[in-house]
């Protein structure tokens, strides 16, 4: 049973007879609030990006006002590149092919070759389950960052299955904490 910490000290009062048995007994332990642990939040949907997981399907995109959504069959009409990393988790090298995300976020206005106040662009990845990354701009931005971050719809020329039918995969990474499966959105926002 815990102990609220005035209780306590009424106790260890009592038994060293600072204070009677009496008064430490008229003023009994209280149970300790319960705090409630802090629980991470989904987007849940673009724009509010808040609620529950996302149901996997259509890849949703915003940046401001402008927001443009992605279904296997629009991402596969654009032109595709193809990575070949090592898969940490898998042990495995695996060879990816996608779209490259930049190509994606310049559609809806972000930069491609970022500048000054630019710099505070991020966005927040999400795939169905929930799970959140962060990456800034400048990250996936060829004209800045040397990796490659692609919005992929193929694992080793086949179509994803449980991971897909998008996810995020970026190389220059020592392990793919980053790499998002079943992607479902993607926000771009500014750092104050």
């Amino acid at each position: 049973m815990r102990m609220n910490v005035w209780a306590a000290i009424l106790l260890l009062a009592a038994g060293a007879g600072l204070v009677s048995a009496q008064t430490a007994a008229q003023n009994p332990p209280k149970p300790a609030p319960q705090i409630p642990s802090a629980q991470v939040q989904p987007m849940g949907g673009v724009p509010g990006m808040q609620g529950k997981p996302l149901s996997s399907g259509p890849l949703k995109i915003a940046f401001g006002d402008k927001s443009a959504e992605w279904t296997p069959a629009t991402l596969a009409a654009l032109p595709h590149q193809t990575l070949t990393v090592f898969n940490e988790h898998a042990k495995a090298t695996q060879t990816y092919s996608g779209v490259a995300l930049t190509g994606l976020l310049t559609r809806l206005g972000v930069p491609g070759k970022p500048h000054g106040k630019e710099f505070r662009l991020y966005l927040v990845a999400e795939g169905s389950d929930g799970y959140q990354v962060v990456y800034s701009v400048a990250e996936v931005t060829p004209d800045v960052h040397d990796a490659s971050v692609i919005v992929a719809d193929t694992l080793d020329g086949k179509p994803l299955g449980e991971n897909g039918p998008f996810q995020l995969v970026a190389t220059g990474e020592k392990r793919p904490a980053r790499w998002v499966r079943n992607l479902v959105a993607i926000r771009v926002m500014q750092a104050e």
